[in-house]
């Protein structure tokens, strides 16, 4: 009888074990726990710790509920002007609902990656279609994972799945064509620097133009007042030698300092004789005095 009681005793202490270890529930903060009854989601632990649960009725089940990176395959994708290009990416996403996540996926974050792949693919194409391939270079660190991201929309919200963010590790062309590719966008950036320096060339030679111009009317200008002035002063002097040899005597003088002046030059290198006729004016000069 002793026996018994020991053994009963020692059974129902594993069956409180038991027991308790089945309605225990611990949450991670990394998890959600989906409790289920019969095979239905009848609650979903959410906060971090220690929950109970139903023993040998309800069962708990965990989906993550951190941030997950999912590494996208490589594609093809075509651009607005035909041109092949080859897109690498991944995406940052979250199970928002895990409910959804659960019911649709089964609860597999293989699944989901299928779904996302798939829509983010579809997403990425729709966009780059719309895109020339120089327009994509351009953007493909920026405009480009945000017109991604925004095109996937509320798409994938059904399946409890969040996608946060869209971004290209790499969008290039495929190696048989690069080369082309870059040779024909530095012969543009040529052109267009051509066309710069020509612009830059006319103007400037427009500006020294004017500037030349400008210059020849000023010069014209000060000739013309020059000589404007220089008449003025010549009119001035002949004004003033009327009015100083106005009366005769002055005027006899002044015939006879130019008949001297006259004479000085007609006795220069070296001629020391002076030939004249009686009747010349300089003659009938010299004749007076």
């Amino acid at each position: 009888m002793k026996q018994l009681s020991k053994t009963v005793g020692v059974f129902l202490v594993i069956l409180v074990v038991v027991v308790s270890g089945a309605s225990l529930v611990v949450t991670y903060p990394n998890e959600y726990k989906l409790i289920r009854q019969f095979g239905e989601i009848v609650r979903v632990v959410d906060t971090p710790g220690i929950s109970f649960q139903i023993p040998f009725v309800q069962t708990s089940s965990s989906v993550p509920r951190e941030l997950q990176i999912y590494d996208i395959p490589k594609s093809d994708v075509i651009t607005k002007d035909k041109k092949s290009m080859i897109a690498d990416a991944f995406v940052l996403w979250k199970i928002s609902d895990p409910i959804l996540f659960t019911r649709h996926l089964n609860g597999q974050v293989a699944q989901a990656q299928s779904r996302i792949s798939a829509s983010v693919f579809s997403s990425m194409k729709s966009v780059i279609s719309n895109m020339d391939q120089s327009e994509i270079i351009e953007n493909r660190n920026g405009k480009l994972a945000l017109d991604i991201r925004s095109n996937i929309g509320d798409s994938l919200d059904g399946y409890g799945i969040e996608v946060l963010a869209v971004e290209t590790k790499s969008l290039d062309m495929p190696d048989d064509n690069k080369q082309a590719v870059y040779d024909r966008m530095i012969s543009e950036r040529n052109n267009i620097a051509a066309s710069y320096t020509a612009q830059g060339n006319s103007s400037a030679q427009k500006i020294k133009n004017d500037t030349t111009k400008e210059v020849s009317v000023m010069k014209s200008g000060a000739l013309a007042d020059a000589e404007k002035i220089k008449a003025e002063g010549e009119a001035q002097y002949m004004q003033i030698l009327s009015h100083a040899y106005n009366d005769t005597s002055k005027a006899d003088f002044y015939n006879f300092v130019r008949s001297l002046d006259a004479a000085k030059t007609a006795l220069k290198n070296g001629n020391n004789t002076l030939i004249l006729d009686k009747d010349s004016p300089m003659a009938q000069i010299f004749y007076g005095y």
